[in-house]
């Protein structure tokens, strides 16, 4: 069973909003903050879905939103997050305050792509369009056993490679302890024979009974 539309779309308003409808979404979230949107067209008086509010509010009516053209500063940070992020446009928008993720998702369609290709690099890989195939290396960033959760976060966020520490580091000398109490068995179809010789019994060969014997 799938799940109810958040409202009778056959009574509800399509098309563009008017200046009424948006001062009456207005006034409502002020007063009674943003809540349910699934109920809040009915009790705001608008005869809008739950969605098209929701975005109409998000996207065009918070007093929040950032008007106007992006400035360089925001191209080239959204450029070095995309790199890093990929596709994911909420999370790059949760670092420019006051843009929205489709505003962002649009002006990398139309503008930041066109700026990578003129510059010669690939808007996909971030890396020159001309590059032979050889010389692509696939980068990755590792994390150190001892590396702290919030140590991770930043690397990833600052685009690092947490192996190009300096190799003294003390960070990155201690190993998690190990447990060397090592068993062989044997093969298992000498296994299975020995099990039928012992009634059953795995026989089983432990490195410190054998040293102690040659000992």
């Amino acid at each position: 069973m799938g799940r109810s539309p958040c409202c009778e779309k056959a009574h509800t308003n399509k098309g563009a909003w008017t200046k009424e409808e948006d001062d009456r979404l207005i006034a409502y979230i002020r007063t009674h903050g943003e809540g349910c949107w699934r109920s809040l067209p009915k009790a705001a008086g608008l005869l809008r879905c739950g969605k098209s509010c929701r975005l109409r509010w998000i996207n065009y009516l918070r007093p929040d939103l950032k008007r106007g053209n992006f400035t360089e500063e925001e191209d080239e940070l959204i450029i070095k997050l995309h790199s890093l992020l990929g596709n994911k446009w909420s999370l790059i928008a949760g670092r420019l305050p006051g843009r929205t993720d489709n505003e962002i998702k649009n002006y990398w369609n139309t503008h930041i792509r066109r700026k990578l290709l003129s510059r010669g690099i690939d808007p996909t890989t971030h890396r020159p369009v001309n590059e032979p195939a050889s010389a692509r290396e696939v980068t990755t960033i590792s994390f150190a056993a001892s590396t702290t959760k919030n140590e991770a976060e930043q690397c990833i966020t600052a685009g690092i490679n947490l192996s190009s520490k300096e190799e003294n580091s003390p960070v990155f000398e201690r190993c998690p302890d190990l447990n060397l109490e090592l068993r062989i068995s044997p093969p298992y179809q000498q296994q299975a024979q020995e099990q039928l010789k012992t009634g059953g019994r795995t026989a089983s060969l432990c490195f410190g009974c054998t040293k102690q014997q040659r000992l």
